[in-house]
């Protein structure tokens, strides 16, 4: 079974291996590096402070030093490439396999470390450093899914899916868009939307946001106009029907706008019978009454101070 994924954690954040390290077990990080800051680290604890898998990207270095700690280190070992840029999201996917750690960042294969200490030993997950975390998802083997067979090709590995992972978001018959990031975000959402459909967004605020928005659209305008607003510590919620904006919905949730400068965030637009209802980082945040009807609704739009990350429905 899956932990089920912490959003939002702080950094340092430190998770226990509840069911162990297996062959199998997957462990997906999301979020942003920050602006300011050399390091960060994601490190395979045991009970004794040994350290089985140091991955630890260096900005200052300009590569990743991978390591093992045994009551000292160990010999490094280095990539001389580095994926992750200050102030931009990322996802890292570490998979665990009987001869060693297989990552992943932002679904391109980066490097494999056999292992030195038994998995079985390690019981631990840290991540500390020059990052802000929007989701850390630990997944059993398999995930509760039966191993795919691609066509001409070996087993579905979850460090470098070709589709989304199931086991890795509850919506596993979700189409993913995830090859163009650029804001304004512009995508058809084929077939409509209909109740249960879920979209979900990931990504980072900007370091000094102003405004951004998510709009879902039909042919005659705005069916819902998603809109937190920093300079007004407020998010409104709106259509815009035959060229004129309808009655701005302003109530907040009681912990406030959700949204940090500099944070990741994870956006989950539920489509219900009689309304939309949105979560950040796994917090309710509101509802908004159709006020067109679903099945109409064809074209996702993101624009503002966001470093989009990954988006699906």
């Amino acid at each position: 079974m899956s932990h089920g994924p912490t959003y939002n954690p702080p950094v340092p954040f430190n998770t226990h291996f509840h069911s162990g390290l297996n062959d199998g077990t997957l462990v997906i990080i999301s979020g942003s590096v920050l602006p300011s800051g050399d390091r960060f680290a994601v490190n395979f604890q045991c009970v004794n402070e040994d350290i089985a898998f140091h991955f630890n990207p260096r900005f200052d270095g300009g590569l990743i030093v991978c390591n093992t700690k045994e009551k000292s280190w160990g010999k490094e070992e280095h990539k001389r490439e580095l994926p992750f840029h200050r102030g931009q999201p990322f996802e890292i996917r570490i998979l665990v396999t009987q001869q060693d750690y297989k990552v992943s960042v932002n679904r391109n294969h980066v490097l494999e470390y056999d292992h030195r200490i038994p998995i079985q030993r390690v019981n631990n997950l840290s991540i500390h450093g020059c990052v802000s975390l929007s989701c850390v998802d630990i997944q059993a083997p398999g995930g509760g899914f039966a191993p795919q067979q691609f066509p001409g090709g070996g087993m579905y590995n979850p460090a470098f899916p070709p589709q989304p992972f199931p086991g890795s978001n509850p919506f596993p018959a979700a189409e993913q868009h995830s090859t163009h990031f650029a804001i304004p975000y512009k995508t058809n959402i084929h077939g409509g939307l209909y109740p249960s459909k879920v979209i979900v967004i990931s990504g980072a605020v900007t370091g000094h946001p102003k405004r951004f928005h998510v709009n879902l659209k039909f042919n005659g305008g705005t069916a819902f106009h998603f809109n937190p607003r920093f300079d007004e510590h407020s998010i409104v919620r709106n259509s815009k029907l035959n060229d004129s904006w309808g009655n701005e919905e302003r109530q907040m949730p009681s912990f406030g706008i959700g949204f940090a400068a500099g944070q990741g965030f994870v956006i989950e637009i539920v489509c219900e019978q009689h309304a939309f209802r949105v979560n950040v980082n796994g917090k309710h945040v509101c509802n908004f009454n159709h006020r067109v009807p679903l099945n109409q609704i064809n074209t996702l739009e993101i624009e503002g101070d966001v470093a989009l990350q990954h988006v699906q429905f």
